[in-house]
């Protein structure tokens, strides 16, 4: 039996849909929209990293949502799509808001999605370079 041509769907394109969504959450921390996340995260996300491991929507929304930092401006280094996982390398750029100032982050997550929605996420962020760029750490990295 022959299927329509439409009707079937190849990892490619599971893979770009997936990459869709993690993009359209990446654009969440530029509009503050967390309410976009009830439809692309799932309530019970599981997210990992910095040592720690918690479950909840809260989670995701509560970094977006970061007091003191405003404005943010998301640029895409690299992005890796395959079947359910989207690996995304990103350069976060906030102003800070007492100074006025532009800091940046770089990140680096992995996150499986299944039926459209995100499900988990892995990954680090550079907390260190970005309290380096407020004062609140030394800029020289003491030698153990």
């Amino acid at each position: 039996m022959d299927a329509p041509a439409n009707a079937i769907r190849t990892l490619d394109d599971v893979a770009a849909q997936n990459a869709e969504i993690v993009l359209r959450y990446l654009r969440v921390f530029e509009t503050r929209q967390v309410g976009e996340f009830e439809q692309i995260v799932a309530e019970d996300v599981r997210v990992h990293g910095a040592g720690t491991h918690v479950q909840g929507r809260e989670y995701p929304a509560g970094s977006v949502l970061s007091p003191g930092l405003s404005d943010c401006r998301v640029r895409i280094d690299d992005l890796f799509a395959a079947d359910d996982r989207v690996t995304v390398a990103a350069t976060l750029t906030y102003r800070h808001d007492r100074s006025g100032r532009d800091v940046t982050m770089s990140v680096c997550k992995t996150y499986r999605l299944a039926k459209g929605v995100i499900v988990e996420f892995w990954g680090e962020t550079d907390l260190y370079g970005l309290l380096r760029q407020l004062g609140h750490v030394p800029h020289e990295v003491p030698e153990f």
